[in-house]
């Protein structure tokens, strides 16, 4: 029996010389660095705003990218071939493919549930809370709804309870 150690996440640290770069700036000129560097009283400003709302259509516009990339790539792949190991190669590339498709299909869901989060004022708050989800982790996750507290109480539930 092997213990597992808790896993736990570092905040990235804020460059003190970075504070007010975003003021200077626009959001399209941001780096993360200097998005996690901003005071806390700004957080979800305008320009933290616009600057996931960038980020979130850049994830969109790659997604949907992939999306017609993959129908080429199956478009080419219909030939017929005779060999049976060969033909169930090309069937199980196929299908891990398409299943990478549908999980950016889901994805490209949250992506767009985000950009109405923006427009209605609600993004980078918890669903459940009410609080900050925090700047940091929407960096990682853009689509979060949650805080990390809540996902975690969520995950231990369905672990517990299942779905």
């Amino acid at each position: 029996m092997t213990a597992q150690a808790a896993i736990v996440p570092i905040a990235p640290k804020k460059d003190p010389r970075l504070a007010n770069s975003w003021k200077s700036k626009k959001p399209e000129e941001l780096s993360d660095a200097e998005v996690i560097a901003m005071p806390d009283g700004e957080y979800m400003n305008e320009v933290q705003l616009a600057f996931f709302r960038r980020k979130l259509e850049l994830l969109k516009q790659e997604v949907l990218s992939n999306a017609s990339e993959t129908t080429e790539h199956l478009r080419e792949d219909t030939v017929v071939v005779p060999d049976p190991a060969d033909r169930a190669t090309i069937e199980e590339e196929h299908a891990l493919e398409l299943r990478t498709r549908d999980r950016e299909r889901k994805l490209l869901k949250k992506i767009e549930q985000s950009i109405v989060r923006i427009d209605a004022g609600d993004y980078g708050y918890c669903d459940e809370t009410g609080e900050p989800i925090g700047v940091a982790r929407l960096l990682a996750r853009p689509t979060a709804t949650l805080s990390l507290e809540a996902q975690e109480r969520r995950e231990l539930k369905q672990k517990m309870f299942g779905d």
